[in-house]
């Protein structure tokens, strides 16, 4: 599998294995986590995505475990995790509402929770989760350069934030950031015209895309128009032998911003399966033939 440079210290697969979804599992042990990530290893997906909150902050001491039996894994990785969400679960189950918090305060005790719980000494890449409506942009973007510079956190980047969120962190950060983890997917492609993707296209930023399979909801029975998509897809995905899980990652693949689809699932068949997305080429046309499946009308 190709790989990606975000910056001169860090790249990462060219599909990135998404972890939300462990504590989900009926087997949530460290065995079939090693499993997970054996299975992710042998096509040369070796970007691991985390975040604090994933599984009501559970996932990443699952994480932890994997790596307490399997120590050997961790440097065959490169792990991303975020902070900033507090929302009313685990460790912050007394919080009277859900928040977000960009405070240097928090984001110094995040990266030391995630640290501890993943029994990792290095995060390669730590983003921060949310926009912050009360973030002050200079306090963060000074706990995020010392994160680096203490050898904690390797590179930094955002998850969900617009373009003026960005320009607005990075003017108080010197350490550039390197990725926005948004999401794009078939059943959520607003970002190609929308600004985001152009903003990051023209930075020459390469955009991380969750939920690339719109979360399950592209297989989703009695929706009319995802059965006429998911129809569609399939007679295309037919052709290549191939499955529309399968293409609807490809479609992301081919488009020229270089999307990095992070695939969050439990299930091993479909975990052995990533590299059918990363052989499959798409042609202006076939593309467009998605797109216009996606959207339920052609192109204006």
């Amino acid at each position: 599998m190709d790989r990606v440079k975000l910056n001169d210290n860090l790249d990462v697969s060219r599909i990135v294995y998404g972890m939300w979804r462990l504590g989900d599992d009926a087997d949530t042990s460290p065995a079939q986590v090693q499993a997970k990530i054996e299975a992710c290893l042998e096509q040369g997906v070796t970007t691991m995505d985390q975040a604090d909150i994933y599984g009501g902050y559970q996932a990443e001491a699952l994480l932890g475990d994997c790596f307490a039996q399997a120590p050997a894994l961790r440097d065959k990785l490169e792990i991303i995790t975020k902070c900033d969400i507090v929302a009313p679960a685990g460790r912050y189950s007394d919080a009277r509402v859900k928040y977000y918090d960009t405070s240097a305060a928090h984001i110094e005790a995040s990266i030391n929770h995630s640290l501890a719980l993943m029994k990792i000494e290095h995060i390669d890449l730590l983003l921060i989760h949310r926009p912050d409506p009360f973030m002050d942009h200079h306090e963060t973007g000074a706990a995020l350069d010392r994160a680096v510079t203490s050898g904690k956190v390797g590179a930094i980047g955002v998850s969900n934030f617009k373009p003026h969120d960005w320009s607005l962190l990075q003017s108080a950060t010197k350490t550039p950031l390197v990725t926005n983890q948004i999401e794009i997917s078939v059943m959520a492609h607003e970002a190609f015209t929308n600004g985001d993707l152009a903003f990051h296209q023209q930075m020459g930023v390469r955009p991380m895309a969750w939920s690339p399979l719109s979360g399950g909801a592209l297989f989703e029975q009695g929706n009319k128009h995802t059965q006429e998509i998911r129809y569609g897809m399939g007679r295309i995905a037919a052709q290549r032998g191939i499955g529309v899980d399968s293409l609807a990652i490809a479609w992301l693949l081919a488009h020229p911003a270089g999307i990095i689809p992070v695939m969050g699932t439990n299930s091993l068949d479909r975990i052995k399966r990533f590299h059918e997305a990363t052989s499959t080429t798409l042609d202006r046309q076939t593309w467009f033939e998605i797109y216009t499946l996606a959207l339920g009308r052609e192109v204006a």
